[in-house]
């Protein structure tokens, strides 16, 4: 559970007025990288002793995993009645995304249900957006709904999120001005910092790219499809016909176009398989469930530089859970524009 003990130490630095971007903790040197605001929420975590904040975590992700089920339900349109949330939760947790969250201590779980309850809430109920500007002040990849609701022409949502973001900021600005500094101007930009874009652990198109290519940095190989992919990823959203097939394209656009997505970050399969389900694509559905069970990141060598030395079979061991989202992106862009000619039907 290294990363509960990298969140336990940030509560410890705001506490006790620490460097908070100085740390590092565990055998592998884990710096922060959460903006200050994330830090202020993770206070409690020192409250307790270290066996009791990782019983906490295993507890509360267990919960949060049976949460997101529910609210993945609502996102397909279904009701989620107990028995079918229990047997969902239990499965949900050979994902290799939820599996890696629990052994982590991450706080993947808490993010994905703070936008998904926000996003599934009625149009026009109260301080919508507003969970989801606070997730984006947590960490920063949420921020891209904001852009998806302006896309949509939900302004105002927007404009609550971007208040609730803001919110997130003062706070951060008021309790650590000096880590607060430090992080927007600085530490935001060191991708370094959260690490090595190369390995396998990184599942973003940007680690693609770089493992495909043998190399660490390859430049405009790099930041050209990135930037196809994102323009390309948030017009198919925009256009979506159905709202939850926008805001499962936003979040794969969001995971493909960041620097780095660890294979824990994609746990938006879990409403991704329930929305396929609930459509009637079995074997898409099971397609995606195989993909995000194989584990077949840690089948490849996993030491030193072997990440950038792999044959040309492994490449797609290395890089599942991107290749499967640019396939679905690729044939929801591609339905898109078919249903967009002249004379032809819409197409879901």
């Amino acid at each position: 559970m290294a990363d509960a003990l990298v969140y336990r130490a940030e509560g410890a630095a705001v506490a006790h007025g620490g460097d908070l971007y100085g740390l590092t903790v565990t055998e592998w040197r884990l710096p922060a990288t959460y903006p200050p605001f994330a830090a202020v929420l993770f206070v409690p975590a020192t409250w307790i002793p270290v066996p009791a904040m990782k019983a906490a975590f295993v507890a509360g992700n267990a919960l949060l995993l049976a949460a997101l089920v529910v609210l993945s339900a609502r996102l397909a349109g279904r009701t989620a009645r107990p028995p079918l949330v229990c047997a969902a939760t239990a499965l949900a947790l050979w994902l290799e995304p939820v599996f890696q969250t629990v052994l982590f201590g991450q706080i993947n779980l808490a993010l994905v249900c703070l936008v998904l309850w926000d996003l599934t809430r009625p149009a026009g109920a109260r301080a919508k957006g507003l969970a989801l500007g606070v997730a984006a002040g947590i960490k920063l990849t949420p921020a891209v709904f904001v852009v998806h609701l302006l896309l949509t022409g939900r302004r105002r949502e927007a404009a609550t999120a971007t208040a609730g973001f803001a919110g997130t900021l003062a706070v951060g600005a008021v309790l650590l001005p000096a880590a607060s500094v430090d992080f927007w101007t600085g530490r935001l930009f060191e991708t370094d910092r959260v690490g090595k874009v190369w390995i396998v652990d990184n599942q973003s198109l940007p680690g693609l790219i770089a493992r495909a290519a043998g190399d660490p940095a390859p430049g405009l190989a790099w930041a050209l499809p990135v930037a196809a992919v994102a323009v390309a990823g948030l017009w198919a959203a925009a256009r979506a016909t159905r709202e939850r097939h926008g805001i499962l394209l936003a979040a794969g656009t969001a995971l493909l176009v960041s620097p780095i997505s660890w294979s824990h970050h994609w746990v938006w399969c879990v409403p991704l398989i329930a929305v396929l389900l609930a459509e009637g694509r079995i074997r898409l559905a099971a397609l995606t469930a195989a993909v995000f069970t194989a584990r077949t990141i840690w089948l490849l060598p996993h030491e030193g530089d072997l990440d950038l030395r792999l044959a040309w079979w492994q490449q797609p061991l290395a890089s599942p859970y991107p290749l499967l989202a640019l396939a679905l992106l690729t044939g929801a862009v591609a339905l898109r524009r078919l249903s967009s000619r002249p004379g032809s039907r819409p197409r879901p």
